[in-house]
């Protein structure tokens, strides 16, 4: 059996390694999907939350604060506890509901309709991929998996070295703004996200396939969610670069 591989900090090689062998109850595509359809819904409720906030003038810097860095601290206690996922998983959606709100509003009063563009594409690219990977029209092949993994761990490392280098008072010219080469920065960035939903779908359906026990539904559904927000926010930077330049 190939290796199982996923961009995904959440959904790794690993991540089926020593559960549970016994159980009656396993995981399934549809429990899976179910979760991350409850997921939605808690990020929808705070981002509503704080988009009204933002609408009605007031400041949700500390919410999108508290929302990322209580964001962060969730995702790292549910990879590495993945049996508290149930509860993990709500408590990330509903922090992340925070940051995305408040900037989609933020990014809104600049660009008027920026936020329902971002969310088409982020879920028509999802659904599009989705199909694709049901009809088997694309596939995660360890070729595919290799090369997106690699890209993926590339941005990351740029994207950490931008934020060091900010604390510095520098930055790394170009791929922030709205020129040509900001620009395919973004469009990049949002093909390799995109195609980490592929290894996401793979890999949820080789969990379900191992009979993983039914609390890894939550967790699947929570690596897909940490995939879908990255997408949704760098299609509104890529959105917001190209709407600046008109």
């Amino acid at each position: 059996m190939a290796t199982l591989r996923s961009a995904n900090p959440a959904l790794n090689s690993k991540t089926f390694t020593g559960l549970p062998a016994i159980g009656t109850e396993r995981m399934t595509l549809q429990g899976t999907a179910n979760k991350t359809g409850i997921l939605l819904l808690c990020v929808l409720a705070t981002s509503a939350w704080t988009w009204s906030q933002v609408r009605s003038g007031e400041q949700v810097g500390p919410w999108i604060l508290i929302g990322a860095v209580g964001g962060f601290v969730t995702a790292l206690v549910t990879v590495f506890k993945q049996n508290w996922a149930p509860v993990t998983a709500p408590l990330y959606a509903l922090l992340e509901g925070l940051v995305i709100g408040g900037l989609s509003a933020m990014l809104e009063l600049q660009f008027h309709g920026i936020a329902m563009q971002a969310a088409g594409l982020t879920f028509g690219t999802l659904f599009c991929l989705l199909l694709a990977y049901s009809s088997g029209m694309i596939r995660a092949s360890e070729n595919f998996k290799l090369g997106v993994v690699a890209a993926t761990g590339g941005i990351m490392l740029v994207y950490l070295a931008s934020m060091l280098l900010g604390f510095l008072g520098f930055s790394i010219p170009y791929i922030h703004g709205s020129g040509p080469i900001g620009i395919a920065f973004s469009l990049v960035v949002v093909g390799v996200a995109a195609m980490n939903l592929v290894l996401d779908f793979d890999f949820i359906e080789s969990g379900a396939e191992r009979g993983a026990p039914k609390y890894m539904e939550w967790y699947g559904a929570f690596g897909l969610m940490v995939t879908l927000i990255w997408l949704y926010i760098e299609i509104l930077r890529l959105i917001s670069k190209l709407r600046s330049r008109r």
